[in-house]
């Protein structure tokens, strides 16, 4: 494969791991990453949520980037609607200036966690709808105001010598499509979707519209893959995932299962009924099975990148698992 691989952290604590420590590994994954090859990291945006070990995207993004030499670090993404789109504007742009050519800004439109907590997090305030925001951002990043706006008099300081690579997130019909009229990458979640991969992402590159930001289509898709020799941590890696999306939809917003906790799973009935099913969702098993598997998702959605998650936090499993999907995917190691 010689396309560029990325991986997408949720920065999810396991077990009676601390959050402190769960930063430091995932410090560790990042500089692991940029050695190994990997294109970009990002992380997402969530709120109210005790199972993550952070909230503020900007101050963990900063420290991915001061750790790391080569690597693109960035959000996946910025939920736009709980920000206003000068602030966001304002923080890639300040990236962008303290590590050129390194800092990404995916956006999406959900708001990250539940309506209450959306309400405090902006405050009481109503937002303008998506698009506008968006077209509010663009504007202020490529400083594309026209003359009679009212924000053209607003600049968002400093002004990098390149922008920030701007993405659309989505897991529906909405992010392929608004990333196709509007001439942004697109980004798909197959780790949530995975029956809409495929087909949204084709559409967006027939129906893609160039613009100033971008003058051919770019497509990404993110999926769920852990490598290893070991066929009871391949279980593992799918155990973990099957218990977090079982707290999710009892919605419980605590630490996922350590990989004591998901082994134990895997000798339960219910794993075995539910096993193959799922193993659809995660690619998991032999490095040069996943990898094989992998090249497969990204043909079948024609994408330009791939971007990994992992669905076990285990330290040291979680870092095999990284460079041996680099080796079997053909990164070129830095030196």
């Amino acid at each position: 494969m010689s396309l560029p691989v990325g991986i997408l952290d949720f920065v999810a604590i396991s077990g009676d791991a601390t959050a402190g420590q769960t930063v430091a590994d995932t410090v560790e994954v990042a500089q692991t990453a940029d050695r190994l090859g990997y294109h970009r990291y990002w992380v997402p945006e969530h709120h109210n949520h005790l199972g993550l070990a952070f909230t503020s995207q900007e101050v963990l993004i900063t420290r991915l980037l001061a750790a790391t030499e080569r690597i693109r670090v960035g959000a996946a993404g910025i939920m736009l609607p709980n920000w206003a789109p000068l602030k966001v504007a304002e923080v890639f742009r300040t990236l962008e200036t303290i590590f050129p050519g390194r800092a990404d800004l995916g956006l999406g439109r959900a708001p990250g966690t539940d309506g209450l907590t959306a309400h405090a997090l902006r405050n009481g305030q109503t937002h303008e709808d998506f698009p506008q925001q968006c077209a509010q951002l663009l504007a202020f990043l490529y400083d594309s105001f026209p003359a009679d706006h009212p924000y053209s008099r607003v600049v968002a300081a400093p002004i990098p010598d390149q922008q920030p690579e701007i993405f659309m997130l989505g897991s529906s019909d909405y992010g392929p499509t608004f990333a196709a009229v509007n001439g942004l990458i697109a980004v798909f979640a197959h780790h949530m979707s995975p029956q809409y991969a495929a087909p949204l992402l084709r559409q967006y590159r027939e129906r893609f519209e160039p613009s100033p930001y971008l003058d051919r289509p770019h497509a990404i898709v993110s999926t769920l893959a852990f490598a290893t020799d070991e066929p009871d941590l391949a279980d593992a890696a799918l155990a973990t995932w099957m218990l977090f999306k079982d707290k999710l939809q009892a919605g419980e917003r605590g630490p996922r299962a350590s990989l004591d906790e998901a082994l134990e799973y895997t000798r339960s009935e219910e794993f075995a009924s539910r096993k193959p099913s799922n193993e659809k969702l995660v690619f998991a098993g032999r490095p040069d099975d996943v990898a094989e598997r992998l090249q497969a998702l990204v043909d079948e959605c024609a994408a330009d990148e791939l971007v990994l998650i992992s669905p076990l936090g285990a330290q040291q499993p979680r870092l095999r698992s990284f460079e041996a999907l680099a080796g079997a995917l053909g990164l070129a190691p830095r030196g």
